[in-house]
């Protein structure tokens, strides 16, 4: 067992005094047999009214409502988790999905169907001849080896950056830039292995890393992918590996822009800066 802290820091700053609207924060880790929450603290100001929900991945919401006009939103996240996902290759699958291609039994198909639905609506030509390059139809080969094929090709034939803008790029885009942020590539093999058939869905949460030029503090994102007998497996084509001990899932979603770590709005006439601050350490 490994213990992880992790402190999210995140401000808004006004040019003039704004009405705060409603806030939504995911940035409670998602608890399982493999990952328990030890300790959580949440501060925000101005002082708000906090409560809590669940949306329909089960993902845990924070809700936030706001009175008095404020310059600044100060939000405060301090959590210590028990992580147990120490071999991450310690699970079994059933033996019909050990080897690719195979279908999902149709109770399975019936619940994970709306996965592996491409996102755009059918898979564009550029990532469809970008995934023939990574497996041509014909191969057979180990379902996990498959994926963690397109993980490390995407590692190493798309160039990673930190992108401040909001949202994620489509899959197409990101090949053709030849560039793009973790969520970027999540979205990318996420496309791919859907256009194989498979049910993927995003990631929204944490690394344990040292901060370096490319990685001052942040969110990170990859994809899990549902496998019977293992159930959703992560892989982060960042790093083109499975996801273990450093990886800390916090949301989960079938679309890649719909679970971001703080969503709010404001009213007033002000411009605004936001300054994020992610210490993600083991201990």
């Amino acid at each position: 067992m490994q213990k992880i802290k992790i402190l999210h820091r995140t401000y808004y700053n006004f040019s003039h005094p704004v009405e705060l609207g409603t806030h939504y924060l995911r940035l409670r880790p998602r608890e399982g047999h493999k990952l328990r929450i030890e300790s959580s603290t949440l501060s925000l100001s101005p002082d708000p009214t906090i409560s809590w929900q669940s949306d329909v991945e089960d993902n845990s919401i924070a809700k936030a409502g706001f009175q008095d006009p404020a310059t600044q939103l100060a939000i405060e996240s301090e959590i210590v988790v028990q992580q147990y996902n120490e071999n991450p290759f310690d699970f079994l699958m059933e033996n019909y999905a050990v080897q690719f291609p195979f279908a999902y039994q149709e109770e399975d198909w019936k619940i994970v169907a709306p996965y592996a639905c491409s996102n755009s609506g059918n898979t564009t030509s550029s990532v469809a001849s970008w995934a023939l390059s990574v497996w041509d139809g014909k191969e057979m080969i180990q379902t996990i080896s498959l994926l963690l094929r397109v993980a490390d090709r995407i590692r190493n034939d798309i160039q990673y950056g930190i992108r401040e803008d909001p949202g994620v790029q489509h899959p197409a885009e990101t090949l053709s830039c030849g560039s793009g942020s973790c969520r970027d590539f999540a979205a990318l093999f996420m496309e791919v292995v859907r256009g194989f058939g498979l049910a993927a869905r995003f990631v929204s949460g944490y690394l344990v890393s040292e901060p370096s030029s490319l990685n001052y503090g942040a969110t990170h994102a990859w994809a899990e992918v549902y496998l019977p007998g293992a159930g959703w497996k992560g892989f982060d084509p960042t790093l083109g590996l499975i996801t273990g001990t450093d990886h800390i899932p916090v949301a989960v979603s079938r679309l890649p822009d719909t679970v971001p770590p703080v969503a709010g709005s404001f009213i007033g006439n002000a411009s605004s800066t936001m300054d994020v601050g992610v210490w993600v350490t083991a201990f």
